[in-house]
């Protein structure tokens, strides 16, 4: 896995970047204040992180609580180390799983572990059983149900 090398950040753009990651629809004109710029070239600094790809997109944080979704899990998953066209087979069909919010190859026992959401346990059961384990190329899975969240941030230590 390569990376492209970070564009050169000075404070200013850290702290741009800081405060977008808490507040992604604050205005120019709010912004540039904060960080001790007027809004040109506040603008022109949020342009250029959006343009490095360091600002890769503005989202919405969503609660799944309140959309219905009350059952989150971590899933791992072992798959056919014999089949050829494992990985691209589990890499599709997860790409067209709306349930799963993350998915990442690993190293060690487990081949890719995925974060998953679900109304309850019945709607994870199916998930479960009509999509992965229905792969021909998923060997072993893995659920651990969670609890309590501890920590839940998208915002990178900048």
């Amino acid at each position: 896995m390569t990376t492209t090398p970070a564009p050169e950040l000075d404070r200013i753009d850290r702290r741009i970047l800081a405060i977008l990651q808490e507040q992604g629809r604050m205005s120019v004109a709010d912004l540039a204040p904060k960080v001790a710029l007027s809004a040109a070239p506040c603008l022109r600094r949020m342009r250029r992180l959006e343009e490095a790809g360091v600002i890769a997109r503005y989202a919405a944080i969503l609660d799944p609580r309140k959309l219905g979704l009350g059952l989150t899990a971590h899933l791992e998953v072992q798959l056919d180390k014999q089949a050829e066209h494992a990985r691209s087979t589990f890499r599709k069909a997860v790409g067209r799983w709306p349930e799963v919010l993350a998915c990442f190859a690993l190293s060690g026992q487990w081949d890719y572990s995925m974060k998953v959401v679900a109304t309850d346990l019945d709607a994870y059961a199916k998930f479960l059983m009509e999509k992965v384990i229905a792969l021909p190329v998923v060997v072993n899975v893995q659920s651990s149900f969670v609890l309590e969240t501890v920590k839940d941030t998208s915002a990178l230590p900048v």
